[in-house]
């Protein structure tokens, strides 16, 4: 190192630690995100089904953890022009960008299906409601925090109505929510929790495509400033 440098190799090591500096800032944002969502919003796991709300953080939370590992690891790689530094981090930013497209892909290709899962076991916890104390808490706190009633609509509670589904804007009204014949949008939510929960879903969904995205293009850049300071290393 040092003498016989390939002409721009300089240039090489500092836009390899500028896109590293934006990969370990990525990945500092997906942990964060996905912790703030799996601590703050956890509620709505237990109404999505077979875990897939909770696994689709772990993920995020995974790979951003592993972008921050690799970005440190591409920076010593390309500081101190270590080859084999630069083949790990070439070809786990590969994994990476795959593994993120294959699961964008696969996203949107079963989209349907999971939201006929999501549907399912709403209903299925719905009708645990009185019997199953995770039923209630879950239940009580999505309608609460998303403002909506029931599955597709408070008709799905067939009466028993639970205070969950008043609004909190009306003080002194929650016993009313036993009233069918009272049933109206000055006392209760009316909305569904299904379409409330996938618009909720949905948006977080665009945060996280949309950094996955910016993710992808700097790992792109990633892998091709790696693969030409190795081969500018290697040449000198």
């Amino acid at each position: 190192m040092g003498y016989g440098r390939a002409p721009g190799t300089s240039c090489l090591k500092f836009c390899l630690l500028v896109v590293n500096s934006l990969i370990f800032i990525g990945g500092i944002i997906l942990i964060t995100l996905g912790t703030w969502t799996l601590v703050c919003k956890a509620f709505a796991n237990n109404l999505l089904g077979t875990n897939l709300y909770a696994g689709s953080i772990y993920v995020l939370i995974g790979t951003g953890s592993i972008a921050v590992i690799i970005s440190c690891i591409g920076c010593i790689g390309a500081v101190q022009e270590i080859k084999c530094l630069l083949v790990v981090y070439w070809i786990t930013i590969f994994i990476l960008f795959i593994t993120m497209f294959v699961g964008g892909v696969l996203g949107y290709v079963f989209r349907g299906k999971v939201e006929t899962t999501i549907e399912n076991t709403m209903y299925a916890s719905l009708r645990s409601y009185e019997s199953e104390r995770w039923a209630t808490v879950a239940w009580d706190d999505t309608q609460r925090n998303l403002l909506c009633c029931g599955v597709r609509g408070l008709h799905d509670w067939q009466g028993r109505i639970p205070d969950s589904c008043c609004r909190d804007s009306v003080p002194g009204k929650s016993q009313s929510c036993q009233n069918v014949a009272q049933k109206n949008s000055t006392i209760l939510y009316t909305d569904g929790c299904l379409d409330v929960t996938k618009r909720y879903v949905q948006a977080q969904a665009v945060v996280i495509a949309s950094a996955g995205i910016a993710c992808a293009c700097v790992m792109l850049l990633g892998m091709l400033f790696s693969c030409c300071l190795y081969k500018s290393i290697k040449d000198e």
